[in-house]
C-alpha cells in the first residue's frame, strides 16, 4: 500500500506542475492545449482535472483497502498493481482525443476492473467479475459498430476531424442521416453502459453486490468521472456543430435514470444493491449537465457543473462505501437490518456514514448540495426546466431510503454492546479525509468550482 500511495506522488506532482504552467487565459486557449501524436492524446487543464480527480480518487480506495487486503489474503500487489493499472487507463481516457485511443483507454480502464471484481475468488464475486466483463465486452463492440459509422461518414478518426467531416459537407450528413443517426444511437448504447445510465443500468447492482466494497469504491467514482470526460469531449468537440438535438436524447435519458434508479433503490435489503440503484440515479443527475446545452449564445454552465459535481460525488460516494465495507465486516453482513445498532458499535463509522448519506441526498451544507444547485440552474438558463423539475423531485424521493438506513443505525438491538468496529488508520484516514473534502466543497466551493470552469473552457463553451 505505501509504495503504490508513494508512486502516485509522481503523476500528481507531475500533474499539479502541467497546470501551473497551462495558459488560463480564455483568450489564448489554443496555448492551453497541447495534442500529441497527431490529435491521439491532448494535455490540458480538462483532462489534468480529470487526473486529480482520478489519482485522489485512487488513493483513497488504496488507502481504505488496507483492512480488507489483510483480512481477505488476497495478493496485495496484485490487488493494488490492477488498481493502478485501471487508474492509467482512466487518466488516458480523460485525454484521448481520437476513436482509436478512446477504444484502448476503455479497454485498459475496464479489464482491471474485472479482475478486481473477481478477486475475491468466491461465487458472489466470480459472478460480479464474469458479467462486468460480459458487459464490458458486450458494450465495447456495440461502441465500435457506432465509431466505425462515424469514421466512414466523416472521414477522420480525431474529434476535431470528425467535426469538420460532418459539418463541411453539408449535403453529405442530410443525405446519409439516418446513418449518422444510427451511428451516435450505438455509440450512446456503448457510452451508456459505461455510465451506468438508463436502459443499460441492470449490470450495476449484481456487480456492486458481489465485488469487494473498496473496488466498489472506486469503479463507482472514477470510473463514472473518466467516462462522463469521454462524453463531453466527444459530443461538445466532435458533435456540436452536427444539426442534430443529441441534447434532448441525454435530457430523457436523465430523466429517466434518476426516476428509475431511485424508485428501484426504495425496496432494497441489501446495502450495496442500494448504492447500485443509487449510482445510477446519480448518473442521471450528473447527465443534467450534459444536456444542458446553449441553444444559440455559446454560453453553458452545464459543463462546469458536471465537473463539478463529479468531485463532490466521488468524496460522499467514496466516504460511504467505505464506512460501508467496514461496518459490513464487523456485523458480518450487507443486509440493512443489520446494521441496527451500529452507532453503538463505532460511533464514528455511523457518523461519516449519516454525513455522506445526508451529502448524496443534497443536504447542506455538503457539496452535493451545491453541484445540485449549479446542475439544475444550468438545466434551466438551458430551456430545461421540467428536467430540473424532475431533478428536484427525484431528490426527495431518494431521502427516504438514504434516512432509512440512518435510521437503523441509531436504532437499538439486543446485541448493541457486542464488540466495537476496530479500523485501522489508512483507513480511518481515508474515510474522514473524503468527508472532511464532502463538508468543504460545500462551505468553500469557489476554488473548485473557478478550476472547473478553466477546464470547461477547453470544449470551446466557457462554463
Amino acid at each position: 500500500m505505501a509504495l503504490a500511495l508513494v508512486g502516485l506522488t509522481v503523476p500528481m506532482v507531475l500533474a499539479i506542475l502541467l497546470w501551473l504552467n497551462l495558459n488560463e487565459s480564455p483568450l489564448e486557449i489554443a496555448i492551453s492545449s497541447i495534442s500529441v501524436l497527431h490529435g491521439s492524446f491532448n494535455l490540458d487543464k480538462f483532462s489534468l482535472f480529470f487526473n486529480f480527480l482520478v489519482i485522489g480518487s485512487v488513493a483513497v480506495a488504496i488507502m481504505g483497502s488496507d483492512d480488507y487486503v489483510r483480512r481477505s489474503g488476497i495478493p496485495a500487489g496484485e490487488y493494488f498493481g490492477l488498481m493502478l493499472l485501471a487508474a492509467s487507463g482512466m487518466m488516458l481516457l480523460a485525454s484521448a482525443g481520437n476513436l482509436i485511443t478512446i477504444y484502448i483507454a476503455l479497454e485498459l480502464t475496464a479489464l482491471p476492473l474485472v479482475a478486481l471484481s473477481a478477486l475475491s475468488l468466491n461465487s458472489k464475486s466470480t459472478e460480479a467479475g464474469a458479467k462486468f466483463f460480459v458487459i464490458s465486452a458486450l458494450s465495447s463492440a456495440i461502441m465500435l459498430y457506432g465509431m466505425a459509422l462515424i469514421y466512414g461518414l466523416s472521414g477522420s478518426i480525431t474529434l476535431e476531424g470528425i467535426a469538420a467531416g460532418l459539418v463541411s459537407n453539408t449535403s453529405g450528413v442530410q443525405s446519409g442521416s439516418l446513418g449518422l443517426v444510427v451511428a451516435l444511437t450505438l455509440t450512446i448504447v456503448g457510452f451508456g453502459f459505461k455510465l451506468s445510465a438508463v436502459p443499460f443500468h441492470m449490470w450495476v447492482p449484481d456487480v456492486y453486490e458481489g465485488a469487494p466494497t473498496p473496488v466498489v469504491a472506486f469503479l463507482s467514482v472514477a470510473s463514472k468521472a473518466v467516462a462522463f470526460a469521454l462524453v463531453l469531449r466527444f459530443f461538445y468537440i466532435g458533435l456540436y456543430d452536427v444539426p442534430i438535438n443529441w441534447s434532448v436524447l441525454f435530457a430523457v435519458i436523465a430523466a429517466i435514470s434518476m426516476t428509475i434508479g431511485n424508485l428501484l433503490a426504495i425496496p432494497q435489503s441489501n446495502i450495496k444493491r442500494l448504492f447500485g440503484y443509487s449510482t445510477i440515479a446519480h448518473a442521471g443527475y450528473i447527465m443534467v449537465g450534459v444536456a444542458a446545452v446553449s441553444d444559440g449564445d455559446g454560453l453553458s454552465a452545464g459543463p462546469s457543473s458536471l465537473l463539478f459535481y463529479l468531485v463532490a460525488y466521488a468524496a460522499a460516494n467514496l466516504t460511504a462505501l467505505l464506512a460501508i465495507n467496514q461496518i459490513s465486516d464487523g456485523v458480518g453482513s450487507d443486509n440493512i437490518e443489520d446494521y441496527a445498532g451500529v452507532a453503538y458499535k463505532s460511533p464514528m463509522l455511523a457518523i461519516v456514514l449519516t454525513l455522506s448519506l445526508m451529502a448524496l441526498i443534497g443536504v447542506p451544507p455538503t457539496g452535493i448540495f451545491i453541484a445540485k444547485i449549479y446542475v439544475f440552474t444550468a438545466a434551466v438558463n438551458n430551456g430545461l426546466m421540467w428536467l430540473a423539475v424532475v431533478g428536484v423531485v427525484n431528490s426527495v424521493i431518494s431521502v427516504y431510503y438514504y434516512l432509512r438506513v440512518v435510521r437503523v443505525m441509531f436504532r437499538g438491538s439486543s446485541n448493541q454492546h457486542v464488540e466495537k468496529i476496530i479500523s485501522g488508520m489508512p483507513v480511518k484516514v481515508a474515510i474522514l479525509t473524503s468527508a472532511a473534502v464532502t463538508i468543504y466543497l460545500g462551505i468553500g466551493p469557489s476554488k473548485l468550482l473557478g478550476a472547473a470552469e478553466n477546464a470547461a473552457k477547453i470544449l470551446g463553451i466557457p462554463g
